[in-house]
């Protein structure tokens, strides 16, 4: 608990979310001082009582990027379906938005609005912070859809992965793919070598 003057703010925070709950600056630089809140990336605050457990990156581009979602390497990794450790955190943001600046080392991706929804599901960071991220098989799509820039590899290896576990359906995968008709054709071609 922080305080008893004052009132109890969420385990992340902005600054702008203190003030609203009438928290001067002068307390906001004591209870930083005190060590009862520490400086997250410039205007994000997190209380030190919160979870301990948690990665302050992808809660820094959560409160930074609401709409943003974790993909390709950071994502496979996340699902289990590659070993690759990606150098940053790989983030989709619709086609047209600004990328914000972070302290977090963060690959930002441009994806189609259209297609943007399409395989997002949330995922928890922390006790009450949570980004989206992309499913399995959006993620096998991706690394299709993009295999120029991320490697063929990366999506061999990510759908040999999936095709091990156990309720992997390539009929669910082929039918999200009919979005994404760049990775239709070379997904389907692979399916076939590896069933």
């Amino acid at each position: 608990m922080i305080g008893t003057d004052t009132p109890d703010l969420p385990a992340t925070f902005r600054y702008a979310e203190a003030r609203r709950l009438g928290v001067s600056d002068r307390r906001l630089r004591l209870l930083l001082e005190e060590g009862q809140i520490e400086l997250v990336s410039r205007g994000l605050y997190r209380r030190t009582d919160a979870d301990p457990v948690v990665n302050l990156d992808l809660i820094e581009v959560a409160h930074r990027v609401p709409d943003g979602t974790l993909c390709l390497v950071s994502a496979l990794a996340r699902h289990g379906l590659t070993d690759q450790i990606p150098p940053a955190i790989d983030i989709a943001i619709p086609r047209g938005r600004r990328a914000p600046r972070t302290a977090a080392p963060v690959a930002w991706h441009h994806f189609s609005r259209e297609t943007f929804s399409i395989g997002r599901e949330p995922l928890l960071v922390g006790s009450d912070d949570q980004i989206s991220i992309y499913d399995a098989e959006r993620c096998i799509i991706d690394a299709f859809r993009l295999r120029h820039r991320e490697g063929t590899d990366l999506a061999v290896e990510a759908l040999r992965a999936w095709l091990r576990r156990r309720g992997s359906r390539p009929a669910t995968l082929m039918a999200m793919a009919k979005h994404f008709p760049q990775a239709a054709a070379p997904l389907r071609t692979t399916l076939e070598v590896l069933l």
